[in-house]
């Protein structure tokens, strides 16, 4: 129901119209508070670059950012991650992440950036302090914040936007009557837009999801999505929709097909009882994290990568490289 409203499709938009009009007003008042300095917003030592979206999920930001810190691995830099962490719950913040803490303290997102990249990874509500954190704990050369393009308590050096190039902006209304958190126009301001699918516009950075060979999660072992028969799949992400084209793409065709909340807290006996003898569950590598320590033999994800061309990206990366090495450089003098 809600893509129907969002997209336009339903007249239910028009019923939570006003309520947009009350989102767009109190959004806009806090960037020009920032703007206009009547509230104050920190600056890092380090360079800090974000990953945002301007509407509510599912675009294809966490896999942008992850892309984003390897790039900038392979040219020698050492990148940390900060999140708002959501649906973690630690006990308090700010929280860094490593191999052995949970998706319940974490939130699925840093845990499942720290596993895929090996890049250190810090959480917490008020992201100076996630910031503050990682710095402590060892040097880096920049920062790389997964979200957080409306946070704007915390000065950044470069953003990029990630669109999904399919549904682009829906009806191009503020929450809760469309998906925008800020107006398409915010693009003209960001240093990046980087597009997941669909045909991206000039000006734009054409992306798409590459999935990967399925993976089991008790196991391991990989194996050719195709070769996986009598899958039910599910998926707890921003668009689900997404992730079962994928498999249609692929040639995968799910007996079911089973959305849940982005997010979502999983339990065994929740999942175990979608299956019925000799199905196999096939699940999102962000849903995977959460999954691990109570698997089943027949439960596998697959893992998915933002594949850009090099041609598009390579200047966005020299220029962010250039600013890293050239902050180093000063404070070093």
């Amino acid at each position: 129901m809600i893509e129907r409203i969002w997209s336009g499709r339903s007249p239910l938009w028009l019923l939570l119209w006003p309520l947009s009009l009350i989102y767009g007003a109190v959004s806009s008042l806090i960037r020009l508070s920032y703007q206009r300095g009547w509230r104050k917003s920190w600056r890092a030592p380090v360079p800090i670059v974000v990953v945002g979206n301007l509407t509510a999920g599912g675009n294809g930001k966490t896999p942008v950012a992850i892309w984003l810190v390897q790039a900038l691995q392979r040219r020698g830099l050492k990148v940390g991650v900060v999140s708002r962490g959501y649906g973690g719950k630690a006990e308090r913040y700010p929280l860094l992440v490593n191999g052995d803490t949970s998706t319940e303290l974490a939130g699925d997102e840093p845990v499942l950036i720290a596993q895929r990249s090996g890049a250190p990874v810090a959480v917490a509500p008020k992201r100076r302090a996630a910031v503050e954190a990682l710095l402590a704990s060892q040097p880096l050369d920049l920062i790389v914040t997964d979200d957080g393009l409306q946070h704007y308590a915390l000065q950044r050096d470069r953003e990029i936007v990630v669109v999904d190039g399919v549904r682009r902006f829906g009806n191009g209304w503020w929450l809760p009557a469309g998906p925008m958190r800020e107006r398409a126009s915010r693009l003209q301001q960001v240093d990046a837009v980087i597009v997941n699918g669909g045909q991206a516009q000039p000006g734009e950075i054409a992306m798409t999801l590459r999935p990967g060979q399925a993976v089991n999660l008790q196991s391991q072992r990989r194996a050719p999505l195709a070769d996986l028969n009598n899958v039910v799949a599910m998926a707890g992400i921003g668009h689900p929709p997404r992730f079962f084209a994928t498999l249609k793409q692929h040639g995968v065709t799910p007996v079911s097909e089973i959305a849940f909340a982005d997010h979502h807290a999983y339990s065994q006996p929740e999942l175990a009882q979608l299956l019925t003898d000799g199905q196999i569950l096939l699940m999102t590598e962000k849903d995977a994290v959460k999954c691990r320590g109570f698997a089943q033999p027949n439960w596998w994800y697959l893992p998915v990568e933002a594949e850009l061309s090099d041609d598009a990206t390579t200047p966005l990366l020299d220029d962010i490289e250039r600013l890293a090495r050239h902050n180093a450089n000063g404070a070093a003098s």
